[in-house]
């Protein structure tokens, strides 16, 4: 029972943070249609960003303990700066080639992500030496149940992932400007000619994207405090693991990025829990294949229709 409990706990952690991340991915192709590849960069940018702004503060040295809200101040500081650099990407990167074909795009999207990858390995950046993020969020155990410790820091890192996408989830679709958004998504060219600012609804939604991205930079760094150098394989896989949780929910699908993010922290979990722990890749790519085959469109998503 007491392995049952700490799995399950776990798997809603890990998953709500890999939700939040794919729904970047699946709001940038539920509006313009191609995979923002540079997207789980900016979920190491916020990791990094949030140690850096730390570390500014002192509060990485030995024996610092940073103020009560003081981690919740790096928390939006973060998403903000994410949301900038995201915007800047889609200006200056994707939105000149808006018209061009879907490869020109793709290729586009992996030069940034190695872009922003070697830029973060810079000596006067982020440096190639990993660091230890400090205890930004304040943490103690709330409960034990059956031996396993219910900590404040998890129910805050769950907590704060599952209200962030309950935000976005209402303002997509019960706000003006999400009515916007959606409008988009279904064509470009009729909602420009509806009066519709495209331009700054694309921006609004890398923005968006990109600053949930930075909050699960955060609470994974407070999960697993230890940080990779920003080019480093564990984060290309979290990342992959993110695409997969958009693509099994069915990418473009809001509701769908949650389910998959939830379903592949359940399944990488207690896969590595009552299996092995040395396959749990595999578990989450074997749950991608058979998806692919018996729901191409994702456990949530339509498949699309073309009359001729």
């Amino acid at each position: 029972m007491t392995k049952l409990l700490q799995t399950a706990m776990d798997a809603v952690a890990v998953g709500s943070l890999y939700a939040l991340i794919a729904l970047g991915y699946t709001m940038v192709y539920g509006v313009l249609k191609f995979i923002n590849f540079a997207h789980s960069d900016i979920f190491v940018l916020g990791a990094w960003s949030s140690f850096a702004m730390a570390a500014a503060l002192g509060w990485t040295k030995a024996g610092a303990t940073p103020p009560l809200l003081g981690g919740f101040a790096i928390l939006l500081a973060s998403m903000a700066f994410c949301a900038a650099a995201g915007i800047a990407i889609e200006r200056f990167a994707y939105r000149p080639l808006r018209g061009a074909p879907r490869l020109n795009v793709l290729i586009t999207a992996i030069g940034v992500s190695l872009l922003l990858q070697n830029v973060g390995q810079l000596p006067f950046v982020f440096g190639t030496q990993p660091q230890r993020m400090p205890q930004l969020l304040p943490d103690r155990v709330l409960a034990s149940v059956a031996g396993v410790d219910l900590r404040l820091v998890d129910l805050i890192g769950a907590g704060t992932a599952v209200a962030l996408m309950l935000g976005l989830e209402a303002l997509v679709f019960r706000t003006k400007l999400g009515r916007a958004m959606r409008a988009v998504s279904w064509d470009v060219k009729t909602a420009a000619l509806m009066g519709i600012p495209v331009d700054r609804v694309v921006a609004f939604t890398f923005g968006l994207g990109s600053a949930l991205a930075a909050a699960a930079g955060l609470l994974y760094a407070m999960k697993y405090p230890g940080l990779n150098q920003p080019a480093h394989a564990t984060w290309v896989l979290l990342g992959l693991k993110a695409f997969v949780a958009a693509v099994v929910g069915g990418i473009g699908n809001i509701r769908g990025a949650m389910l998959g993010g939830l379903l592949i922290g359940a399944v990488e979990l207690f896969g590595a829990a009552y299996f092995s722990p040395h396959l749990r890749d595999l578990y989450v790519f074997t749950l991608l294949i058979l998806v692919l085959l018996y729901r191409p469109a994702g456990l949530l998503g339509r498949a699309a229709v073309e009359k001729v």
